[in-house]
């Protein structure tokens, strides 16, 4: 199964996500769930690199990305983290909904 955990800060801004696991619907190389949420959250990373005065911290790993947004970002720059997070956001719990058994998404406080 495959895991996002949207990292919030004080007021539930969003300050990060992991994505972890692997969904198991197809082989390798066939899993259209896997490469559905792959895509969403790469994006997610190049676009926050593209847009922020400061780049994410990002960890890849085999079965792992964590994306961590830099601390002291500008109001601009916050704002377009939440809007770049949000989409993905939509997106992760569409797929999480049609595919209850693979993807899961959750929230929780970075401490």
């Amino acid at each position: 199964m495959i895991r996002v955990i949207f990292w919030q800060g004080t007021g539930g801004t969003f300050t990060g996500f992991t994505v972890t696991g692997h969904a198991g619907y197809r082989p390798k190389g066939e899993d259209i769930v896997c490469a559905a949420v792959s895509a969403l959250a790469q994006t997610a990373v190049l676009s926050l690199k593209e847009q922020l005065e400061e780049e994410p911290g990002v960890s890849i790993q085999e079965g792992v990305l964590d994306c961590r947004l830099p601390a002291g970002l500008s109001p601009a720059g916050q704002e377009k983290a939440r809007v770049i997070l949000k989409t993905i956001e939509l997106g992760l719990k569409a797929i999480a909904s049609d595919y209850r058994q693979y993807v899961a998404v959750e929230y929780k406080s970075r401490s």
